[in-house]
């Protein structure tokens, strides 16, 4: 059994459609009103139905107060580090304090070119990440004088001068699956968000898929406890019978999500489905059950 001790946060994943725009909005309103914790977009800027992300989260970080907001994950390719870390404090700034970054090395290769992005090999993905991650996070950081200077093998900045400080420690989330992907979200992520219909074999990937970040968190001298575990959730009913994960009554959710949290360590659910009466339960019922069951076992 494996718990990282985290507070719990539930969140909605939210399609950024341009036909549908206000409905992407109401929706993120909504998550805020049901008490979700979190709200975030799918990022591909190749997608000429989908809304640009960053410009959607700036409108959405002015129309809620409280909730976080965040890529579910920004497609690097298309979005260089140094102009990253400047969109990412402005709407840290913007919002009060409320995005995290949620990030990945890159898919949909075809698309990604198509818009002028370069299309690397897996293995090239991962060191352009790290590096973009390093690039990002000398940028917010103030403290330090001088500007950034970073000469690598896929980005270059030189001199780059510091700021704006973001108006907190910005989380960076990584979106990873395979064995390189995993030991960089250890070695260097503040989180790791994927989705659970893209692991190997579900919910019995975890152990595995946890023990590589683990491994390679203590490798570099972390505690793997410094690496949130989050999971996107694309199918996600409410029936009167449980069917299946995430599938059945407010109760039987609780109970699989308090599972997920002592046993696998998951301590961020996020929704799929732009149902907005899921979204409701989902913060009204599901969320205050789940925190309480989770409570419970631990206080133990």
């Amino acid at each position: 059994m494996t718990d990282y001790g985290h507070d719990l946060l539930f969140g909605s994943f939210v399609t950024p459609s341009a036909a549908g725009a206000r409905q992407a909005v109401e929706l993120a309103v909504t998550s805020e009103r049901a008490g979700l914790d979190l709200v975030t977009f799918q990022d591909h800027p190749y997608q000429p139905a989908f809304l640009d992300t960053y410009t959607l989260l700036s409108y959405v970080a002015a129309r809620t107060e409280r909730v976080r907001l965040s890529a579910n994950v920004t497609s690097l390719p298309l979005r260089p580090p140094a102009v990253l870390a400047r969109a990412a404090a402005s709407l840290d700034i913007l919002s009060g304090g409320r995005f995290e970054l949620g990030i990945g090395a890159g898919a949909f290769w075809d698309g990604i070119e198509a818009m002028g992005g370069r299309r690397l090999t897996a293995g090239q993905g991962v060191e352009a990440l790290r590096e973009a991650i390093s690039v990002v996070r000398e940028l917010w950081d103030t403290d330090t004088r001088g500007g950034v200077h970073h000469r690598g093998t896929y980005y270059t900045v030189d001199g780059a001068k510091r700021g704006p400080r973001p108006a907190h420690d910005i989380d960076v989330w990584v979106g990873s699956y395979k064995p390189k992907m995993l030991a960089l979200t250890g070695e260097v992520a503040d989180g790791w968000l994927p989705s659970m219909g893209y692991l190997p074999r579900g919910v019995d990937s975890l152990p595995e898929m946890n023990a590589r970040i683990d491994e390679a968190a203590a490798s570099a001298g972390r505690s793997p406890s410094d690496v949130r575990r989050l999971m996107n959730f694309m199918h996600a009913e409410f029936s009167p019978a449980a069917r299946g994960l995430l599938d059945g009554p407010a109760d039987a959710w609780a109970e699989q999500i308090a599972g997920l949290v002592l046993e696998h360590g998951l301590s961020a659910f996020v929704i799929g489905g732009d149902n907005p009466g899921v979204i409701e339960r989902f913060g009204a019922e599901v969320a205050p059950m789940a925190r309480e069951l989770v409570a419970k076992e631990r206080g133990k």
